[in-house]
């Protein structure tokens, strides 16, 4: 008798779905297709010399060290290292606040694992993103979900959910908010919020979740402390990565948090992995140790500014005017939102066929709302392809807008 898998599956497994983006990539290995879908950094930026000298040095020197088991904390020259970075942008901590994840995504898992029941709520802005849903979903979190508008998530909705959850239940577990250039709006919230954020998390006892994969790659305008750097009581539980910053195939991200959560995150991490590999670690801080990555990141910036202008000024000339875009002053994406009757689950389908993607937004809502909606990727496509791509996106939406006129003055 053959297995019946779909039998054995253990119920969380109900929530685990494939993520669109990874879907949509498949689709967008096609040499011939103008992808503006993942988030994928420019592999013109890799430092692939640096890292062949780090690798090399670090397998000459410690090779013994590298190629062995190490600490489920992490490599400490790293987290030392992150501390002192760290430490530039007002957060204060110590090698033993940090511990080095597979990526941002691990720590996101490690979060859902340790905090999460079935049926705990998590309250995040809307639209959030997607890959943080996926996390929580296996552990069968459920959503309260607050708007955003231009200065980032609202705040005084916030208050009143939180309000409310205290007085009646179920309670919020935690916060999850990605404050600087968030993925997918490219919106950024403002410091007023910010410090209100951190104020009513400590005094309603509920924890932030800070994700923070994007927030020195700021094109114009002034720094904003993260909520971590805002945060007094250790509320604040801060996520990093090096994926934007240095190289995403190496998955190394780091968590800073309080030593009360940080036990729990470690015992949850060490049946997972046992550890993040010693040889990126050891590499990465090679790279990193002498004051290269300040330099790289301040070239990553120049080069993406260009790319954000192009993506912005060719959405201007081949949108519809009534499509509403972000402008966002730092970070990866832009988010757009068309006409309410248009699906953009459906307008994929027709960009496709003119040879171009993009990342339809009805997934970063939890509440399934959003199928007007779509997020755009700047990074990884070059200047001429980006206007094209924009180009394509227009035509294929204006074929949409045509076909519901012509039904329209049908009936």
């Amino acid at each position: 008798m053959p297995v019946d898998w779909q039998k054995l599956y253990a119920r969380r497994a109900e929530a685990m779905r494939a993520s669109d983006i990874r879907e949509i990539l498949k689709i967008t290995a096609q040499p011939e297709v103008i992808s503006l879908a993942g988030g994928l950094p420019a592999p013109e930026l890799f430092p692939i010399d640096e890292y062949r000298r780090a690798f090399e040095w670090v397998l000459e020197t410690e090779g013994s060290v590298a190629l062995q088991y190490g600490p489920s904390e992490g490599y400490r020259p790293l987290r030392e290292f992150l501390a002192r970075r760290l430490e530039a942008f007002g957060i204060h901590s110590s090698a033993e606040d940090i511990l080095i994840t597979n990526g941002s995504q691990q720590a996101l898992d490690l979060i859902g694992k340790i905090l999460l029941d079935p049926g705990d709520a998590v309250l995040v802005e809307n639209p959030s993103y997607l890959g943080a849903i996926q996390a929580f979903n296996q552990y069968q979190a459920r959503y309260a979900v607050v708007p955003m508008d231009d200065e980032g998530m609202r705040v005084d909705a916030v208050e009143r959910l939180l309000d409310d959850r205290a007085r009646t239940g179920p309670p919020i577990k935690f916060i999850y908010a990605i404050p600087n250039f968030q993925n997918p709006t490219g919106r950024s919230m403002s410091l007023v919020r910010r410090q209100r954020l951190v104020e009513l998390a400590a005094e309603y006892g509920v924890p932030i979740v800070e994700d923070d994969p994007y927030g020195e790659l700021r094109y114009e305008g002034a720094h904003l402390p993260s909520l971590k750097a805002l945060d007094s009581t250790g509320c604040v539980i801060y996520l990093g990565t090096f994926s934007k910053i240095l190289a995403p195939g190496f998955r190394l991200g780091w968590i800073v948090a309080a030593q009360g959560a940080m036990a729990g995150l470690l015992h949850g991490k060490q049946p997972a992995d046992l550890h993040t590999g010693m040889i990126q670690q050891m590499a990465t801080f090679e790279v990193c140790k002498n004051g290269f990555v300040d330099s790289h990141v301040e070239r990553i910036k120049a080069f993406y500014k260009e790319r954000r202008d192009v993506m912005l000024q060719a959405l201007s000339e081949h949108f519809p005017a009534d499509a509403a875009y972000t402008r966002p002053a730092g970070g990866l994406f832009v988010w757009a939102e068309l006409p309410r009757f248009l699906d953009t689950r459906e307008l994929l389908l027709d960009a496709i066929e003119d040879k171009v993607a993009f990342v339809p937004g009805q997934g970063f809502h939890a509440d399934n709302t959003g199928t007007n909606t779509m997020r755009l990727n700047f990074s990884n496509v070059p200047p001429d392809q980006l206007r094209e791509g924009v180009r394509r996106l227009g035509v294929a939406i204006q074929r949409r807008l045509s076909v519901r006129s012509e039904t329209r003055v049908g009936i």
